[in-house]
């Protein structure tokens, strides 16, 4: 795991793979607070699931995190919930909109958003957006911008 940073709140880490991911998440997932939302970017099979188990496990979670993709949203409890919201299937905002995803953004809990480009323009300025690339040799260069990280 290679991590620079530009600035306190945005910072790139490579992880060489999926284990390494799931701890990237863990990380940031002890980060976060009520009302966080982490809007995850990435091609299919980038990870972005794997780095929601690890914000789960993060938060405390101890469940089973798995894609939401045909369900769209999935809960999990613990100290702070965990709405995971995959929105790959929505044709946009409105479909969003009319699941009722909207009242989980300012929710008691963490949401965190797969595919969220196509809902961005519901997203509020604090939202924290993760973008994950596949690099040549199949690492994933994991872009964090919106939380505060310092290096030690």
């Amino acid at each position: 795991m290679n991590l620079t940073q530009a600035d306190s709140s945005l910072f790139k880490i490579i992880s060489a793979s999926a284990e390494e991911t799931l701890v990237i998440g863990e990380s940031i997932g002890k980060r976060l607070k009520r009302g966080s939302i982490a809007a995850l970017e990435g091609g299919l099979g980038t990870g972005k699931t794997q780095l929601t188990k690890g914000i789960a496990l993060g938060l405390g979670i101890d469940e089973e995190i798995t894609s939401p993709t045909y369900t769209i949203i999935s809960e999990y409890d613990g100290p702070l919930p965990l709405y995971h919201i995959d929105a790959y299937r929505l044709k946009g905002s409105d479909d969003f909109i009319n699941i009722g995803a909207e009242e989980l953004l300012y929710g008691g809990g963490v949401c965190v958003i797969e595919w969220s480009n196509i809902v961005e323009d519901l997203l509020p300025e604090e939202t924290i957006f993760i973008n994950i690339e596949i690099l040549e040799r199949g690492e994933r260069l994991i872009t964090v911008k919106g939380i505060d990280w310092e290096l030690s």
